[in-house]
């Protein structure tokens, strides 16, 4: 009988293993964290730039355009067609008399409104965030309520208040009171507003005052201060960014009144259709003044832009110099 015998080989030494490198590992997460949060942004970014940037290229381009008849005859004819006028837009928008009278009118309206506005928000925050409301849910509701109907509703609630043969309560007061006069239709326009936005602000006021740590409260107590000085003396100045914030967003607003004039414009023809420059927009808009068309309209507008960014940057620099000092 033989026996064979098979010999093997010794086992081949097995392949070193390379460390993987952590600086590539890192790279790599960081750009599949940040791929992440584009595609989150994504849906964000496109409505971004479909609502906000392509209406703002479409009206500098505009402005830029006039649309006039492509006739040749005495009378014009023909089909209106863009045509490229340079700067004349603005030139017109920029010495139009009556956009700056109703510029200074709104000016003025904020002048009256806002402090009232941003006070008597300020208040109701400090009203809620204090121990003597008991049931702050249903109040802030409460004052929150006139936010959620819409403006050009409630404008028209507001001239069947003021309309003398419907209201309600203007039987009551004294003879010849009209809000609806020259000289008080500012201050009625002004109250609409407050009535509408001042729920708005309050909630602005009563995020910041919420976020304020409460071991401040519960220090100053020790130290015997009053309810009242300390809403005024840690409360009130805790939350100047959010009056900062509150100021700018009315001051756009301002600049922007349209709902309460043309409903009021509705029943006083007196004010005309340019008495506040959003009107005035609009109305050149539509070819209720001359000249009219989307040229001029776009050049009001961003007119109309550029101030309140001014007014906007001004109001900030002297809060910031104010806070300085």
């Amino acid at each position: 009988m033989v026996t064979v015998t098979e010999t093997r080989g010794a086992a081949p030494a097995p392949t070193p293993r390379i460390p993987a490198d952590p600086t590539r590992r890192r790279r790599f997460g960081t750009r599949r964290e940040g791929l992440t949060g584009w595609l989150f942004m994504a849906p964000f970014a496109v409505l971004f730039i479909v609502v906000f940037l392509v209406p703002i290229i479409v009206s500098v381009r505009s402005s830029f355009f006039a649309q006039v008849p492509a006739g040749d005859g005495l009378y014009g004819g023909g089909e209106l067609v863009d045509t490229f006028v340079g700067l004349e837009n603005f030139v017109t928008a920029a010495t139009n008399t009556a956009f700056w009278t109703g510029m200074g009118r709104v000016i003025l309206y904020a002048a009256l409104q806002i402090p009232v506005m941003i006070i008597v928000a300020l208040a109701l925050a400090l009203l809620l965030d204090s121990f003597i409301v008991r049931r702050p849910t249903l109040f802030r509701l409460s004052f929150f309520l006139p936010y959620a109907v819409p403006g050009i509703i409630a404008a028209m609630m507001w001239l069947y208040l003021y309309t003398p043969e419907v209201s309600p309560f203007l039987p009551f007061l004294p003879e010849g009171t009209d809000f609806m006069a020259p000289g008080t239709i500012l201050f009625s326009m002004a109250n609409m507003t407050t009535w509408t936005y001042t729920g708005y602000n309050m909630l602005i006021f009563l995020s910041a005052l919420q976020a304020v740590p409460r071991d401040l409260y519960e220090a100053a107590r020790l130290d015997g201060a009053s309810g009242f000085q300390i809403s005024m003396r840690i409360k009130v100045p805790l939350v100047r960014g959010a009056a900062l914030l509150a100021v700018l967003l009315s001051i756009i607003g301002t600049i922007q009144l349209f709902n309460e004039p043309v409903v009021l414009q509705a029943a006083n023809s007196w004010m005309g259709k340019d008495f506040t420059p959003m009107m005035l927009t609009y109305n050149t808009m539509m070819g209720e003044i001359s000249p009219s068309g989307s040229g001029p309209a776009s050049a009001y507008s961003l007119l109309m832009a550029l101030i309140a960014g001014v007014l906007a940057i001004v109001y900030a620099l002297l809060q910031r110099r104010k806070g300085d000092a």
